[in-house]
């Protein structure tokens, strides 16, 4: 630590290069902040005041985000690290009090009451707002609202957020989220609603936003700093700037909405005006044809969906189906999906020769979500040029990339799940027919009965047994979709505890070399640790002879040493790209590890689902593989 009496800035050398950073409370007896600065390999807690640390640990999944502040029922504050596929918590004593993993590298963190029940929980998200409500920021220029798993509102810009933060800016006792650009550009949006507010702009790309009392007058400012360095503050509005904002806002309000309606009324006439034309000309010339402009008034939009098989020119698909209840034609169709189509949306278009009241949309959801269509369609006569638009939104159900398979046409998994639920089959069946898209005659019997589904993706099979006394048995070799399968039935039977015998050979021993290689590499990480002090020492050494030569003339032997120091040098740093290829590689094992955990998780439902994990880390850190293992197939003794 660094610091001159003149200056109130203080410097703190880090050996390597700082991941993450925040400041808090860790301490309660202390009352004072603490810094937490994080490395890619390291954890430090440092008391600023005292110039100590207070406590130094070692972070093997890396440390890519940190937070700090309570955390559930633990009675203390913790410091929690996000970093390869995993989080940890540690008290002030550096204690691991907290961990579990996730399903990828955590980016950033915020703590935030989620659920209501007046304890934080962990989420990915960048800036908790108010109570349950938070902000969150996508690296595709998303911004957007969340208050629990309700979303308010979001927006899509071409540049990226860079920071965001909640402020109540207008001094309307809510916050609002603001939001730093690459652009430069600095916006407040209302939590509600996502309307500007207030914007600004910065010539270069927007660094960090932060609040503070900058100017030690007692007063909390808004502080926004560029990647140039420039800092600009905003104090919140006064009362009086709040009411002639609120006023100012109410008129625009009204002005925008009046201007609205005017434009929808003009509209609305013109339309009257075009359809009047219309029928006199169709009466006139097409009276024979009954192509009017103005569709009966029972005209409906109807859609269905179904699994499409594919043929040579096209692959496996589900399909969607829109048509029209009488002659009207369909012009075109636009599809707003999250998650299917690249940028969200997806416009039919067909040729005029091409035109008719049927269209047929191929969807191929990435992902097993169940996925909102909102569909707009066009609907009119061949002549028309007015259309009637058509709104309706139809579910794509969570497993709609399953086709309905004969159990005895396709080899049975060798993987399985096996749990008992105490539910009537016919609340099974009705989840099936929910989650999947069933042929209309398909039939489930009473218990016992089995469905087997073929994946569209890449031809997998998965069959679903269930038996009279309630045992299910899920054979699947994708433990991904067995974990899936498990969340989507409890959710759907409100199971809020599930306890499994689970098998996933292939799955097993993919993940028993993987934690052999871990093994490897953090023998390889000993070895050239050692090596690099040791190169380190010779090296100091031989700079100290070849300096002694040099002092005393020596210039053979000071050549020779400097020969011998840059060949030390070269395999230095030879050693250290082996190092570092070795980190890499360790990270991406260990990755692999957290994940395997959480998949092991997911096979489970509420208190068996944290028992599995933590047993899993506890076998791990004990190196017992085979209790690993048998934890990871039929959960913990206390389950």
């Amino acid at each position: 630590m660094q610091s001159n009496q003149d200056s109130d800035i203080s410097l703190l050398n880090i050996n390597q290069g700082v991941s993450c950073l925040t400041s808090g409370v860790l301490n309660p007896q202390l009352g004072y902040d603490c810094l937490l600065v994080g490395t890619q390999t390291n954890l430090l807690a440092y008391d600023v005041h005292n110039n100590s640390d207070l406590f130094y640990r070692e972070i093997s999944d890396g440390a890519n985000a940190a937070v700090l502040g309570m955390l559930g029922d633990i009675s203390s504050p913790l410091a929690i690290i996000g970093g390869n596929c995993a989080l940890q918590g540690f008290d002030h004593e550096g204690n691991d009090l907290f961990w579990t993993v996730t399903g990828d590298n955590v980016r950033s963190l915020a703590l935030c009451d989620f659920d209501g029940d007046g304890k934080n929980e962990t989420i990915t998200a960048l800036s908790p707002m108010y109570g349950s409500r938070f902000g969150y920021a996508l690296s595709n220029g998303t911004v957007g609202v969340y208050d629990k798993t309700a979303r308010y509102w979001r927006i899509k810009s071409k540049n990226h957020a860079m920071s965001i933060h909640a402020f109540d800016l207008n001094s309307d006792g809510v916050c609002e989220l603001i939001t730093g650009w690459s652009n430069g550009k600095v916006d407040a949006r209302s939590d509600r609603t996502g309307e500007v507010i207030f914007k600004d702009n910065f010539a270069s790309s927007i660094a960090g936003v932060v609040e503070g009392d900058y100017r030690m007058d007692g007063n909390t400012q808004l502080i926004c700093c560029s990647i140039d360095g420039e800092v600009r503050g905003y104090l919140p509005g006064s009362q009086e700037m709040k009411v002639n904002l609120m006023d100012s806002t109410a008129e625009q309000d009204l002005i925008r909405e009046l201007s609205q309606k005017k434009q929808n009324l003009l509209l609305e006439l013109r339309n009257y005006e075009e359809n009047s034309k219309q029928i006199e000309l169709s009466t006139q010339v097409n009276e024979a044809d009954g192509q009017r402009g103005v569709i009966p008034a029972n005209t409906q939009l109807q859609t269905a969906l179904s699994v499409n098989l594919g043929a040579d020119s096209q692959s496996a698909h589900v399909e969607l189906c829109i048509s029209t209840s009488n002659d009207t034609i369909i012009r075109a169709v636009l599809i707003f999906a999250e998650g299917i189509f690249e940028g969200e949306s997806h416009v039919v278009h067909p040729n005029l020769q091409n035109l008719s009241g049927h269209i047929r949309v191929p969807l191929t959801p990435p992902k097993d979500v169940p996925v909102d269509l909102h569909i707009k369609a066009f609907v009119g006569y061949r002549s028309s040029t007015q259309f009637h638009v058509f709104e309706l939104t139809r579910q794509l159900p969570r497993f709609s990339m399953y086709a309905l398979s004969s159990p005895d046409s396709v080899p049975h998994p060798l993987s399985f799940v096996n749990f008992t639920i105490s539910e009537r089959v016919q609340r099974v069946v009705m989840w099936l027919n929910q989650s999947f898209l069933l042929p209309e005659d398909a039939e489930f019997q009473s218990a016992p009965f089995q469905v087997c589904f073929t994946f569209l993706r890449d031809a997998g099979q998965l069959c679903i047994k269930m038996k009279p006394c309630g045992e299910i048995s899920v054979s699947t070799d994708d433990i991904d979709l067995a974990g899936d399968i498990i969340q989507s039935m409890a959710s759907f039977l409100a199971i809020e505890d599930l306890q499994v015998e689970a098998d996933f050979p292939t799955y097993f021993e993919e993940l028993r070399k993987v934690l052999i290689k871990v093994d490897e590499h953090h023998t390889v990480h000993q070895k050239l640790t050692a090596d690099m002090a040791d190169h380190s020492n010779l090296i100091r050494s031989m700079l100290v002879r070849a300096e002694d030569a040099r002092l005393m003339g020596d210039m053979k032997n000071m050549k020779k040493r400097y020969v011998e120091l840059y060949n030390l040098n070269r395999d230095l740093i030879n050693g250290y790209k082996i190092r570092c290829t070795n980190h890499t590689e360790l990270l991406n094992n260990l990755k692999a590890v957290n994940q395997a955990i959480q998949r092991a998780g997911r096979l489970r439902v509420g208190k068996p689902k944290t028992q599995v994990i933590t047993a899993c880390r506890d076998a791990i850190r004990n190196n017992n593989l085979n209790m690993l293992f048998r934890i990871m197939r039929v959960g913990t003794a206390s389950c």
